[in-house]
């Protein structure tokens, strides 16, 4: 898929409105005793003949969810739309100009076991840009291939015991990073959208 046809298919009418809402495989984890609403941008780089998807990795001496993959992002404060949330905790953590990102619409929500409420936010982005990561919240941004996302056969399932629970999740094959949790379910609903527009 080039970047004309990605940005004819997130036009398409009902795309967004086809996207099922997901939540964790657990649901809401025991001890957890409010929502916590957040957002994250899901930035698409539009490439002419492969486009991408924007990750980051989480700093590796953070206490929640260290070295984690995931989108740029975190709580919407009070007062905030998701998509402004998205936006100031892009350029927060990454550097990310926030007039450089055209906004496409958000994605169901996705419910995570620990709490969060998390509304991604689309945002079809230029190449050429620059970034200049936090220290303090990511160690590095990279790119996904939209080709990968594409590939129905790509993600896998894999389970594994945490706190004393069997948890299944999704995961993405990369050569350096390990894609789950709630970024790997999110890729897997936007894949399933562009796949079947």
């Amino acid at each position: 898929m080039n970047a004309a046809s990605l940005r004819a298919r997130l036009s398409h009418p009902g795309f967004l409105d086809s996207l099922p809402p997901t939540t964790s495989d657990d649901g809401v984890l025991p001890g957890v005793s409010a929502i916590k609403p957040a957002a994250v941008l899901v930035p698409l780089i539009l490439h002419d003949d492969a486009p991408s998807v924007l990750l980051t990795r989480r700093a590796a001496h953070l206490n929640n969810h260290a070295g984690q993959v995931s989108f740029p992002g975190g709580r919407i404060e009070a007062g905030e739309t998701p998509e402004a949330a998205a936006l100031r905790e892009s350029a927060e953590e990454i550097g990310l100009d926030p007039s450089l990102p055209q906004l496409a619409g958000r994605m169901p929500r996705h419910r995570t076991g620990t709490g969060y409420e998390i509304t991604p936010v689309i945002g079809l982005i230029e190449p050429g840009f620059t970034l200049t990561p936090d220290p303090a919240e990511v160690a590095l941004a990279f790119e996904f291939p939209l080709a990968t996302l594409l590939d129905p056969d790509a993600p896998r399932r894999e389970r594994k015991e945490w706190k004393g629970r069997m948890r299944e999740y999704w995961v993405w094959p990369h050569g350096e990073h390990f894609i789950w949790g709630a970024t790997a379910t999110i890729l897997v609903n936007l894949a399933r959208g562009l796949r079947e527009a």
